[in-house]
């Protein structure tokens, strides 16, 4: 479908809208009349925190598509960002993912503001490929400790 793509645009949204479900994420223009803005597609988490999607199917992907998503994330004032790719990252793109950083809050635990993920661990581990805040540290709270009145005291020796 990829590779159909490159010459049929009709195959590469397809192609879009494939790699999207394998991490649950939703399209972001449907019509795909007019420019997307950098964005294929976005992950919703919490009460209104997104995670904006780039997919990318081209062999030739550079680090400065990385740079791009960063500045999309920042434009849209999004929390994360995703970079899903057909081929393996270079390592300046891994490098300048790993330089924005980390998405923090006060309810989940830290995500990195940037990730790459590729195809095959989208086939491989869906959408847990993806590592979206959606843990809470504050859902469990510890029970408090119960001590017996009545139990039986220690024996000393």
């Amino acid at each position: 479908m990829a590779n159909r793509g490159r010459t049929d645009k009709n195959y590469y949204f397809e192609f879009e809208k494939w790699a999207l479900s394998l991490i649950n994420a939703q399209p972001g223009n449907l019509s795909k009349k007019g420019a997307d803005k950098g964005i294929d597609g976005n992950i919703y988490f919490g009460k209104t925190s997104r995670a904006l999607v780039s997919v990318k199917a081209g062999d030739n992907v550079s680090v400065a598509m990385i740079r791009d998503l960063r500045g999309v994330i920042e434009r849209e004032k999004a929390e994360t960002g995703v970079f899903l790719t057909l081929t393996e990252p270079t390592k300046p793109m891994v490098a300048e993912a790993a330089a924005a950083g980390q998405y923090e809050s006060d309810d989940a635990a830290p995500v990195p503001r940037v990730q790459i993920v590729t195809v095959e661990e989208a086939l491989r581990l869906r959408d847990r490929a993806v590592q979206i805040p959606l843990r809470r540290s504050d859902t469990f709270k510890k029970a408090a400790r119960e001590e017996d009145k009545g139990a039986q005291g220690k024996l000393d020796l």
